[in-house]
């Protein structure tokens, strides 16, 4: 494998993607994500909520070091003091712990400063090791270039150009895992266009990469490649305060005529998908439904017309209270942003094409988070990165995006945060999604690619998603 701009492999400091994807192979979790987004147990065997901001969680015992060392609560406790105190990309899993109470050698306490839905989701950290660093040299560049894990594999040996990992001999789950390669090559280059040209030529076996663009690197033939949605969702948000938006007739001719694959095909060139719900990223509550207001042109005048509007003048209006309305909007947009731009464009153009007109509005970043955190737009372009975790506060909880309520939907999000159940879980996320596609708050465009590309000579089941691309490493072999 190939890591460029390699910075440390410690993974609570390091800022790398290469790295924080390598760390899992060295490191655990106290919860693991699998492949459809479920929590399991990793060095947390159990966890429950006490109340709404306390969990407690007994760990795995007979857990060692790679040095042989035991693992224990105060490796958990001291992790997670660590991730408080630096700006590591895991130091959003805990932010609002205010407290860890090491109650015995295998059970902790977390103390949250305020209810955080499906809280384990953010469990899954990578544990350092509390004896490794003395108090104040954690991020001391030559210690942390080798720091013992728990993991399938262990720092063996470190160079100037690359790291090498073997099996971890003290790996607790070894006896249920027939690993099949004995070691890893971690080569290091200065650059991206460095790795690029080094998996090219066949020096590395696995790339894994957000670069739309990867085909100019490494071409199109002599690998095999994986594509899996990653985790940006672009979608619109339509302010439900605004009078003429709050109709849900009109919500739902301006989803007729927004045609999802015309823009990832134009603008992304099928690098993205067409999405439509936030966790259609292939989360395990996600259920493909049917879309009751997709693209559909037909539709649209026969939904406004059968509404009571009329198109003249070239507007659709209707008249109300003595006043005329017409469909005419602002549709916000970030102007740095140049693929959220041309979504926004294409959008104006497939409305304007059915007499939705649409002024674009092209705000710079502090205008954007103007109108963002005072919602005093008509539509907005949004993108959002999602997490593991499957809370939809963002889209249906209180002080949304959207200005969205709906009695049922709000009794459900507080249903949800209790729920253990995965059968119960997963038939109340099913009666949110087709609430969220009847009430058309928002339309969901398209989600990213990630893309692993696998030379030939690497076979074994090869199962990546955004969150990990190592699983069923175990069976990998060239």
């Amino acid at each position: 494998m190939g890591i460029a701009t390699f910075d440390t492999i410690n993974p609570i400091l390091s800022n790398n993607k290469n790295v924080q994807d390598v760390s899992k192979l060295i490191f655990e979790p106290l919860v693991n994500i699998t492949t459809d987004y479920k929590t399991e147990p990793c060095l947390a065997t159990e966890w429950a909520k006490i109340d709404a901001t306390t969990y407690l969680i007994k760990l795995r015992e007979g857990v060692q070091w790679s040095n042989g060392e035991k693992f224990t609560a105060k490796d958990v406790q001291y992790t997670i003091d660590r991730l408080k105190e630096t700006q590591s990309i895991y130091a959003y899993n805990v932010q609002y712990v205010i407290r860890v109470v090491v109650v015995d050698d295998y059970t902790i306490q977390i103390v949250l400063s305020q209810e955080i839905p499906f809280f384990e989701y953010n469990l899954a950290f990578p544990i350092m090791s509390s004896s490794f660093y003395a108090e104040d040299d954690f991020q001391n560049t030559e210690k942390n270039i080798s720091p013992i894990g728990t993991g399938m594999y262990k720092i063996t040996d470190v160079q100037s150009d690359k790291i090498i990992l073997g099996q971890n001999d003290q790996w607790w789950n070894k006896e249920n895992k027939n690993i099949l390669l004995q070691n890893i090559k971690l080569n290091l280059y200065s650059t991206p266009g460095e790795l690029y040209n080094a998996f090219k030529l066949g020096n590395i076996d696995l790339l894994n990469t957000t670069n739309l663009n990867y085909e100019n690197y490494i071409g199109t033939l002599g690998y095999n490649l994986k594509e899996f949605n990653g985790r940006e969702h672009i979608f619109l948000a339509f302010n439900m305060q605004n009078a003429i938006l709050s109709n849900l007739e009109v919500r739902k001719a301006i989803s007729y005529c927004i045609d999802k694959q015309n823009i990832v095909s134009n603008v992304f060139q099928n690098k993205y998908t067409t999405s439509d719900f936030p966790l259609n990223f292939g989360s395990w509550l996600y259920t493909q439904s049917h879309i009751q207001y997709g693209y559909n042109i037909e539709q649209v005048a026969n939904t406004l017309i059968n509404d009571g509007w009329s198109f003249s003048y070239k507007y659709w209006q209707k008249y109300v209270n003595y006043r005329t309305q017409r469909l005419n909007f602002n549709l916000i947009v970030k102007a740095s942003d140049n693929n959220k731009v041309a979504i926004a464009e294409t959008i104006k153009s497939q409305l304007e094409q059915q007499g939705i007109r649409i002024n674009l509005i092209k705000a710079n970043d502090n205008q954007y988070n103007s109108y963002i955190a005072n919602k005093n737009y008509d539509i907005i372009l949004c993108g959002a990165y999602v997490s593991a975790n499957p809370s939809l506060n963002t889209y249906l909880g209180n002080n949304n995006i959207a200005n969205y309520y709906n009695e049922e939907v709000n009794i459900i999000m507080q249903e949800v945060n209790n729920i253990t159940d995965e059968n119960l879980l997963k038939e109340k996320f099913d009666r949110l999604i087709q609430i969220y596609n009847a009430d058309v708050p928002y339309i969901s465009i398209c989600n990213s690619k990630e893309f692993v590309a696998c030379n030939s000579g690497l076979a074994g089941e090869i199962t990546p998603n955004w969150f990990n691309i190592f699983y069923n490493i175990e069976s990998w072999y060239k």
